[in-house]
């Protein structure tokens, strides 16, 4: 059910959420040195491709074809190569000690699931990789810009203390933002941004 819902979503001609990164992950990426990067739940690729062409080997994981179809087609656009695997975020083998970075940009799982999928990112990453996350806080639920209107499926800074209490935290903070990515992801929004570096777990 979720995956047609998503592919009805990413069906429709234009880029949903934009051809532009976003700003966060932008923010992160040009800082660090191009190696390999990891983007779980990366939708129609815009994340991927700029990252690909500033010189990222990117692997890209989403499960709805559609988004891989856009995606390759963005990256086809833009001179550059991505891998993308159609996968549940949740059911993919994550290689361990893999990934230079990795970015999870607004994607949110259904209770129970959260804990598991972040512990298998955090494993394939290298030590010294670098993880970085934008995701809606649980105030999002009083917003219309986007989001789950499920309230276990957003996040709170604590969510993100526990869950990668083992990393060296750079940056934690929410915020109260205008959204402008896209069709679904504009307005008034309250999300949380966090990065931090893989240590020696």
């Amino acid at each position: 059910m979720e995956n047609k819902f998503w592919d009805e979503r990413y069906s429709e001609q234009h880029y949903v959420y934009g051809k532009e990164p976003n700003g966060f992950f932008k923010q992160w990426i040009d800082k660090l040195q191009p190696g390999k990067l990891l983007l779980p739940g990366e939708g129609e690729g815009r994340n991927a491709v700029y990252a690909a062409k500033k010189g990222w080997d990117v692997t890209a994981i989403d499960f709805s074809e559609q988004a891989k179809i856009k995606a390759i087609k963005l990256a086809e656009e833009n001179n550059v190569t991505i891998n993308y695997i159609v996968s549940s975020t949740a059911d993919y083998k994550y290689p361990e000690q893999e990934y230079d970075a990795a970015a999870l940009v607004f994607v949110h799982f259904a209770q129970g699931l959260r804990e598991n999928v972040h512990r298998s990112i955090i494993k394939s990453l290298k030590t010294g990789g670098t993880l970085i996350i934008e995701a809606f806080s649980k105030a999002q639920i009083h917003n219309s810009s986007g989001g789950p209107k499920d309230l276990n499926a957003l996040y709170s800074i604590d969510d993100f203390r526990n869950d990668f209490c083992g990393l060296n935290i750079s940056e934690l903070s929410e915020y109260h933002i205008e959204l402008k990515e896209g069709d679904y992801h504009k307005g008034p929004a309250d999300v949380i941004r966090f990065a931090a570096i893989k240590t020696n777990i």
